[in-house]
């Protein structure tokens, strides 16, 4: 049975056909083990779905646990009416006075276009201001407003929060060092 590309999970369409059918999971006395299928007149029936290859790749396991901890961020930050895109650019503002359109666009791997919206919302509602650049004439700095500086003290308080809480299985010294893991990919 082929599977072509359109129906198969994004993860997977990225992986060549040959090493999707060829790879074995490696070891792994943690993965979850499958037991035997059973044949009907349909086909096979799966008991218990095996993720272990899954499992092995980075990933799968970076945007699963990234997920989980979204999913909590979306209902969290829901009251402070700020999505993913928002926080990062409202915080990295707040530890940044001054930082241009520019700048923010680099450091969070944004797309111009993406940002101009994004910065008009912010500043309709009264969170950021745009004051002239010390150094140059041509750029435009980007501030909190003291309604914008509270707001993100208490978001960000909240997103440490639920990081912690997400987080609660593995000790302070493990999570110091995936931070530093996951760092080392994009940075």
């Amino acid at each position: 049975m082929s599977t072509s590309k359109k129906s198969m999970p994004t993860e997977l369409a990225a992986i060549p056909a040959k090493a999707r059918t060829s790879a074995r999971p490696a070891h792994n006395d943690k993965a979850p083990r499958t037991t035997s299928a059973k044949k009907t007149s349909t086909g096979a029936v799966v008991e218990k779905v095996d993720t272990r290859y899954l499992q092995t790749l980075m990933g799968y396991n970076a945007r699963r646990a990234a997920l989980s901890i979204i999913e909590l961020f979306l209902e969290r930050l829901a009251p402070y009416g700020l999505k993913p895109v928002d926080f990062s650019v409202m915080s990295t503002i707040q530890h940044n006075p001054g930082v241009t359109s520019r700048q923010l666009c680099a450091a969070l791997n944004l797309l111009p276009p993406n940002l101009v919206g994004l910065i008009q919302s912010l500043e309709s509602r009264g969170l950021i201001e745009r004051k002239p650049h010390p150094h140059d004439g041509r750029a435009v700095g980007l501030h909190t407003t003291p309604k914008g500086q509270a707001l993100m003290v208490q978001a960000e308080h909240t997103a440490s929060d639920l990081e912690i809480e997400k987080t609660a299985k593995l000790t302070p010294a493990q999570r110091k060092t995936l931070l530093a893991l996951l760092q080392k990919i994009y940075l």
